[in-house]
């Protein structure tokens, strides 16, 4: 349950707007604005994350030296069995 406060009113009259055929329907309208934002929401944190893989993929290989090449062997073997 949710309550239409002025902001969540306004909010389903803009979508009535955008989606005249679902106007008299306010839980319908709801029901897309909530499944737009979901996939908008998605999409962000799918853009974030390439966005980071794109960083880390300029990155690699750009410090040669800074770690022996046995240095994963080496720090596993720090840590208890």
């Amino acid at each position: 349950m949710i309550t239409e406060t002025e902001e969540i009113a306004r909010a389903i009259d803009a979508a009535a707007r955008k989606w005249p055929e679902a106007a008299g329907n306010r839980s319908e309208l709801l029901r897309r604005l909530v499944l737009e934002a979901g996939a908008s929401v998605q999409s962000d944190a799918d853009e974030r994350v390439e966005r980071r893989r794109a960083a880390i993929r300029s990155l690699a290989g750009s410090r040669p030296g800074v770690w022996r090449p046995d240095e994963a062997q080496r720090l596993r073997e720090e840590w208890p069995s």
